[in-house]
């Protein structure tokens, strides 16, 4: 993809496995679509899926040992795997190499969003929107382990927030 002549590529799937009163309080498709591509750097393809607490503490607890439910949970496939695709050998061979999409999940557990907006006195679309850029963030390789690294991150959250007309989430 050539930067100068076109945005990344997001190919969006939205999941709700959620019973009425978590779906009523989830965000629309067209929003986490909005959410999701104003943190793309790249092509991706991302699914996001809608949980109630159940479902988001038994993934919490099985793939990273903590048995609660957690607000976002972010897995990325092929992490490893060569970064590029489409690498002809023939005649010409190089002269076209295109980056490979990203391919990743993100789980949000709506009664932890819920929650969590509610008791830090926050509109509960603004909290989704930062979860989800959270979320789009951790899918391209940035983590807040370290001091240097959280900043970084929370830098590059809040400038994209504040592009989507969201204030800054740790001011």
């Amino acid at each position: 993809m050539d930067p100068d002549t076109a945005s990344p590529r997001l190919d969006l799937a939205v999941q709700r496995a959620l019973g009425s009163a978590s779906r009523a309080l989830s965000p629309d498709t067209a929003s986490i679509r909005r959410w999701a591509s104003a943190a793309l750097a790249g092509d991706a393809e991302v699914t996001v899926r809608l949980v109630g607490a159940r479902e988001g503490r038994c993934l919490n607890r099985d793939y990273r040992g903590k048995d609660y439910a957690t607000n976002v949970l972010t897995f990325v496939y092929g992490e490893g795997e060569a970064l590029f695709a489409g690498v002809d050998e023939g005649p010409g061979a190089g002269a076209e190499v295109e980056a490979a999409p990203l391919v990743g999940d993100l789980v949000l557990c709506v009664p932890v969003v819920a929650r969590e907006a509610a008791e830090q006195r926050k509109a509960l679309e603004a909290h989704f929107a930062h979860l989800i850029v959270h979320g789009m963030l951790h899918l391209q390789g940035f983590d807040h382990e370290a001091a240097d690294e959280a900043e970084e991150m929370e830098s590059r959250e809040a400038q994209i927030l504040a592009m989507l007309g969201y204030a800054n989430p740790y001011a």
